[in-house]
């Protein structure tokens, strides 16, 4: 009997803290041992490639339920191949409520679908319709369950909640104990501002940052932090686009708040003039928030590297460009408004943070672990994952740090018929994926089958635990 199931040699192991050179034994789908390790029955030569942690992508949105019916057309099957193409092992997706419904039919829904996952998952459950019945039972129920994470919106027709819905989603996670995300922007301010656009005849994609420009987004993120510290409530701000919006998070979090936030490659490598293309073609960069003008990825690099951004997530939700169910749903000639939201991302996310971040100098690769698999493992309860230490999920990507690549819709392996990032030239690319100690990816071709993912419920755990400061010491979630 060999004493590992698999030994990975002579690559360079790369941590949120250390590089060095060393083998890695793994044995029944967890880490086993790092150093000089003895015979393995399977051996992968990493000589030249950098060994990481498997990434994990905090916020996607996979076969997500609509009101209509209907599901985002990316499956857990396709996004499940397009992340471990990339070389992520581990997503968050979202379960949805449908307002004027309770949750737990369509979160049963969800969870049958999720089963033909082939990287491991979990979720984050959007409130969109606060009710009595959701509050006081739904949501402790579904946190027992192992869903750790609420989401709130404070735009979209569809999904947002004023002021009272969101405090009533922050007192109810305190006492659940579990983590709020918001989406951040003012949804009145967004719909006065698009009135006024398509009165004044301004309908292409390039007027859609126009109708959300950064102060719509600042404000509703001072707003979701100053309610949050109101209730004592730890919160993540998704998805944010610019300085001015982590000035209002570095703020807070140098009054010692609770508060984390993440961005995405898009507001590091698309600018808002990537909307205005001829005819309808800026429609395949819409997204929500928009990217910013050409100077605000320098500002988003300073916060990264200050720690006010600590996750890049993907906010993978993608619509084809030529499907009817995608960005042409309302026609060749439908204004902004009404072009679906959202680009895809969920392969491409590493390849851009590593090539524009580590290879450009920017961060580090210890960095580049921190933000991508340790930073996220730790704040949403993965104790498991995200980290290369024994007794961790062998979760690992073999990485070639110098290996220049072309991007191209093929190479996203998703259901989405673009990708926004065509013909952008990275350096850095995975070469291989093994979820749980077996491969899953190798050179592109995606090996692993549906239903090899597992469901990751989350307990409870202290990093996400209220710090106890409440105004005139009175907690006001006991009784609301």
């Amino acid at each position: 009997m060999t004493p590992f199931d698999t030994a990975i040699r002579n690559g360079t192991v790369v941590t949120e803290s250390d590089q060095f050179r060393a083998d890695i034994g793994i044995r029944a789908g967890r880490i086993a041992a790092i150093g000089e390790i003895g015979m393995a029955g399977e051996e992968i030569d990493a000589a030249g490639l950098l060994v990481l942690p498997g990434g994990i992508d905090s916020h996607c949105h996979i076969e997500q339920q609509r009101a209509d019916g209907s599901t985002d057309e990316e499956s857990f099957t396709t996004g499940s191949a397009s992340a471990l193409a990339g070389g992520t092992t581990s997503v968050i997706t979202f379960a949805a409520q449908i307002k004027g419904q309770p949750i737990g039919p369509t979160l049963a829904a969800y969870r049958a679908s999720a089963a033909r996952a082939m990287v491991d998952y979990s979720f984050h459950q959007i409130i969109t319709d606060p009710t009595d019945a959701v509050i006081h039972e739904e949501i402790p129920a579904l946190v027992r369950a192992g869903i750790r994470s609420l989401k709130v919106f404070l735009t979209y027709d569809a999904s947002h909640v004023d002021d009272r819905g969101l405090l009533r989603v922050l007192a109810a996670a305190r006492r659940a104990g579990a983590l709020v995300t918001v989406h951040c922007e003012n949804y009145d301010a967004i719909g006065w501002r698009t009135e006024a656009l398509l009165a004044a005849g301004h309908q292409a994609p390039k007027y859609h940052p126009w109708s959300r420009p950064a102060v719509v987004e600042r404000e509703a993120t001072y707003r979701a932090i100053a309610l949050a510290e109101l209730v004592d409530q730890p919160i993540q701000i998704f998805h944010v686009s610019c300085a001015e919006v982590a000035e209002e998070i570095a703020r807070a979090q140098a009054r010692g708040l609770k508060l984390w936030a993440e961005t995405c490659p898009q507001y590091l490598v698309l600018t808002e003039g990537d909307m205005d293309r001829p005819g309808f073609e800026g429609a395949k960069f819409m997204c929500s928030p928009p990217p910013r003008g050409p100077e605000a990825a320098a500002g988003m690099w300073a916060h990264i590297r200050r720690g006010t951004l600590g996750i890049v997530s993907s906010d993978h939700s993608g619509f084809s460009y030529d499907s009817a169910r995608g960005k042409r749903a309302g026609g060749p000639q439908a204004s902004f408004r009404d072009i679906p939201n959202g680009i895809p991302g969920l392969a491409a996310r590493l390849a851009l943070l590593f090539s524009e971040g580590v290879s450009e100098r920017r961060i580090s690769a210890s960095d580049f672990v921190r933000l991508t698999s340790a930073n996220p493992a730790r704040l949403f309860g993965l104790a498991d994952k995200g980290r290369i230490a024994p007794g961790a999920d062998a979760d690992l990507v073999l990485w070639d740090p110098a290996r220049r690549v072309t991007l191209t819709n093929a190479l996203m392996r998703h259901a989405i018929d673009y990708t926004p990032y065509e013909g952008k030239v990275v350096q850095g690319w995975p070469v291989l994926t093994m979820l749980r100690g077996r491969v899953a990816m190798r050179e592109g071709e995606v090996l692993a089958q549906p239903g090899d993912g597992r469901f990751l419920p989350r307990g409870p755990y202290d990093y996400i635990r209220p710090s106890g400061v409440l105004a005139q010491d009175f907690d006001a979630s006991a009784f609301a």
